[in-house]
C-alpha cells in the first residue's frame, strides 16, 4: 500500500481477483490503485483453478478475495464452494463481482458463504467507486482475521 492511502492501512494485505477477463483486469487493477491499493497487494488469477493454486502455494492468506462468477475451468461457484469448505480458507471473506444480476446468483452466492455481491458496472467511474467502497468497508472498517 502506498503511504499516502488511507483505503488501505496494512501493508501485508493482499486482494486476490479471480477474473479471467485481461481487459476487466486492467480496469480492476486502475480502480484498486486509484482506491489506494499498491499494485504489489494485488494478485490476479485468470480462473478458479489458478486461484486456489494461488492459495495453496502462498505462506500467507489474502485479506480479501474479489471473485467472478463466469469463468472458464473452474467457475466461480465451484471455487466458493471449495473455499468455504476449506479449514484453511473458509475464513477468508469473499466478494462476489461478476456482470451477473441473476437472483439465483446472488442467492447461491450467500447461500454458499459469500461476503458481498456486487455487479460490475459498466463505466469505470462506478467501478472506481464501487472498488472504493469494496478497499473502504473491509480494510478500514471491518475487523478481520489476522
Amino acid at each position: 500500500m502506498n503511504q499516502n492511502s488511507s483505503a488501505v492501512a496494512n501493508s501485508a494485505t493482499k486482494l486476490f481477483i479471480a477474473e479471467d477477463d485481461l481487459d476487466d483486469q486492467l480496469l480492476i487493477r486502475e480502480a484498486l490503485q486509484e482506491s489506494g491499493v499498491s499494485e504489489s497487494d494485488i494478485v490476479f488469477a485468470a480462473d478458479g483453478m489458478e486461484l486456489l493454486e494461488l492459495l495453496q502455494s502462498h505462506d500467507f492468506n489474502p485479506a480479501l478475495i474479489i471473485l467472478d462468477l463466469n469463468m472458464p475451468k473452474m467457475d466461480g461457484r465451484e471455487v466458493l464452494r471449495e473455499i468455504k469448505n476449506s479449514d484453511q480458507f473458509c475464513h477468508i471473506p469473499v466478494v462476489i463481482f461478476t456482470t451477473s444480476s441473476n437472483q439465483d446468483d446472488v442467492s447461491f452466492a450467500y447461500r454458499s458463504g459469500g461476503n458481498t455481491f456486487f455487479t460490475k458496472p459498466a463505466l469505470f467511474d462506478e467501478l472506481v467507486e464501487t472498488m472504493k467502497t469494496i478497499t473502504k468497508y473491509w480494510f478500514e472498517k471491518a475487523v478481520l482475521p489476522n
